[in-house]
């Protein structure tokens, strides 16, 4: 090992920066509140929420997607939420024959209704198949969402909202995606579990 590496600092710079980009989100409140209200208003009206994106942001869609249709925090019906990540016969047959810029695009064709939810998750807000996946859905009528970095990027043009995190870091940027996905499942199963108590109330009055 180096004379000159100092191991302990890789992680007191880690954690700093952390701290920092994290702290940084309580100026994405607004956004948060209206990513979260889009997303119940779709499932309360029968409609689901279709997430994209590439390597860990393929990643974080599949579990941001499984904390909706399983669970959070609390027992509750399913959440109609679907990761366009994971059949790889689709990805791989879509973009032998169209391209890998279209293999989250044409399942959005297949699959997204209007009134659904389409989140399209890219650190740098370039990515051509996330891009166009959320221009189709738009297209479609559906609410567009980026979950980005610093900047935005293309994607961020092509979106109803967007969550721009303060960094430029690739790591940091993904930490913050998983937090503030984390709070958006929160409070969409807070929103739901509490509708379903008033209803189920409102019944046996």
């Amino acid at each position: 090992m180096p004379s000159s590496f100092n191991p302990s600092s890789v992680f007191r710079q880690a954690i700093s920066e952390h701290l920092e980009v994290i702290a940084s989100l309580k100026q994405q409140e607004s956004v948060l509140q209206n990513i979260a209200e889009e997303m119940a208003k779709a499932i309360f009206s029968g409609h689901k929420v279709l997430w994209c994106g590439n390597g860990g942001s393929a990643a974080d869609s599949q579990h941001l997607a499984a904390e909706l249709m399983g669970r959070f925090r609390r027992d509750r019906s399913a959440l109609p939420s679907i990761a366009l990540t994971t059949d790889t016969s689709v990805l791989t047959a879509v973009g032998n024959d169209y391209g890998y810029e279209m293999v989250f695009q044409r399942q959005v064709e297949a699959l997204c209704k209007e009134g659904d939810v389409v989140v399209g998750i890219s650190t740098s807000g370039s990515s051509k198949n996330v891009y166009a996946a959320l221009q189709t859905a738009r297209e479609m009528g559906a609410f567009t969402i980026a979950f980005t970095g610093e900047g935005g990027g293309s994607i961020a043009a092509a979106c109803d909202i967007a969550l721009c995190i303060a960094s430029k870091d690739t790591a940091r940027v993904q930490e913050a995606h998983i937090v503030c996905g984390h709070m958006i499942c929160d409070w969409i199963e807070r929103c739901v579990c509490e509708t379903l108590a008033k209803n189920a109330g409102t019944r046996s009055d």
